[in-house]
């Protein structure tokens, strides 16, 4: 296995500080051996951080790799995302992750936009196929869905509305994935749908983020990280251990690629990528 034959991406918050900055430069850097496909940069509750976003993607465009713009609708505006869209023309971004996000605590709900399919029809609406299209998958299902048919049906309803391929949530159940692909291609949708991955660094973080997204921490998993108290090697060599094992695992589903989750840090997923072989010294090199 090979860099070549796994298509790569990596996913970036905006920094708040010029400390912040100065170390996702580096990281970035560091990152950039992976060869990844594009890097993505999230938006926050409500767009509240779109002007690091957008400088980020502008930053990361400007090293001459490709960004994609995180957009989400929820409380927005159809003029105020018509104006983000002519932002991220200016910028020469070619790829969005359409979300329909969450509001930011004490916003109104007033919104132009419901949902995440309802955005995606309005970029495609007012800028055709200009921007290649990613959403957002749950093979664990959203944790705000009725059930999980309701869940299968809001998927293929974004597809349909024009999306070009898929990002899941992360997971730690590959047959959690297997199934939801298996359950979408049976609705006839066709899209690249790529795993989103989350090394393990720290279990406090990890168990905060599932609990707060409804992502499922395996019981073994949660005993295990549980059971290393403050113990930080032995916590990130088992995640290395799990996380490794899961993408292994994922491509041999036939997984399209691997979105790694980095939260702004290199370390664990460049390790990774080393286990997994798709990453060379040559490349570390240059």
């Amino acid at each position: 296995m090979t860099s070549a034959t796994v298509a790569l991406s990596v996913e970036f918050f905006p920094p708040k500080t010029p400390d912040g900055a100065d170390k996702l430069r580096t990281v970035r850097q560091q990152l950039y051996a992976m060869q990844p496909e594009y890097c993505s940069v999230t938006f926050g509750a409500g767009g509240s951080t779109q002007e690091g976003t957008f400088a980020t993607v502008g930053a990361i465009l400007s090293e001459g790799v490709s960004a994609a713009s995180h957009l989400s609708c929820i409380g927005a505006t159809r003029e105020r995302v018509r104006a983000q869209l002519e932002s991220l023309q200016a910028l020469g971004v070619r790829r969005i992750v359409a979300l329909r996000g969450d509001l930011p605590s004490g916003y109104g709900i007033g919104s132009e936009f419901a949902y995440a399919s309802d955005l995606v029809a309005f970029i495609r609406e007012q800028t055709q196929e200009h921007f290649f299209l990613d959403v957002a998958a749950y093979p664990e299902m959203h944790p705000q869905a009725r059930s999980p048919e309701a869940d299968i049906q809001a998927f293929v309803t974004k597809v349909r509305a024009g999306a070009n391929a898929a990002i899941t949530q992360y997971f730690y159940n590959p047959d959690a994935y297997a199934r939801f692909v298996d359950d979408v291609r049976a609705k006839g949708v066709d899209i690249p749908i790529v795993p989103g991955i989350m090394p393990i660094v720290s279990s406090s973080q990890l168990l905060r983020f599932s609990d707060a997204c409804g992502a499922e921490i395996p019981r073994w998993i949660r005993s295990r990280l549980q059971s290393y108290g403050d113990d930080l090697d032995s916590i990130r060599a088992f995640g290395l251990d799990v996380v490794t094992g899961l993408c292994e695992r994922l491509l041999v589903l036939g997984a399209p690629g691997l979105h790694f989750y980095t939260m702004n840090q290199s370390e664990t997923t460049l390790d990774i990528c080393r286990r997994l072989g798709v990453l060379s010294t040559k490349n570390l090199l240059q």
